[in-house]
């Protein structure tokens, strides 16, 4: 029986799960996204998180800490460099799990992990561009628009005036 037993083995030992789990995170710390099984996805979530967090206080201690997990100098210096730079102010959920669907040779259900602030497409960036680009169906709309139109075009050379002189 598992009462209670919550960890995901993942079919390995606890020495062979923590270098699989180590070595996954410093690759989706050093490339941002990486595909895998949805298991090891999982898995991997609850291992990066606290180290994310743990990236955010950059001291020594912090560091050392991060390092006996990790084992690799140049994911620690992203970790607490760009990773911790994007993810400053984000209180948690730094990671997100996308489904891919079934690996044609053995039918694994494929996931595609990323950090969350890496992504350009869910990004903050995305959203300004969808409230600028909104359109609506609306009979008024039309109006609206040939009323401010005039207004641009008369405020643009004005502003060119300006910087002429």
């Amino acid at each position: 029986m598992r009462h209670g037993d919550k960890i995901n083995n993942l079919g390995r030992t606890k020495a062979h799960r923590e270098a699989l789990l180590s070595n996954l995170a410093c690759q989706l710390i050093q490339h941002k996204r990486i595909v895998t099984t949805l298991a090891k996805a999982k898995a991997l979530r609850k291992f990066v998180e606290p180290l994310i967090t743990k990236g955010k206080e950059n001291t020594t201690h912090q560091r050392r800490i991060v390092f006996s997990y990790l084992q690799d100098k140049e994911a620690i210096k992203e970790l607490f460099g760009a990773v911790a730079e994007k993810v400053g102010g984000r209180p948690g959920g730094y990671t997100r799990i996308l489904k891919l669907g079934a690996r044609p040779g053995d039918n694994a259900e494929k996931a595609l992990i990323e950090l969350v602030d890496f992504n350009e497409v869910y990004g903050k960036g995305a959203d300004e561009a969808k409230t600028a680009t909104k359109r609506t169906r609306r009979a008024g709309g039309a109006k609206k628009k040939a009323e401010e139109t005039p207004a641009a075009e008369t405020a643009a050379p004005a502003a060119e005036e300006t910087t002429a002189e």
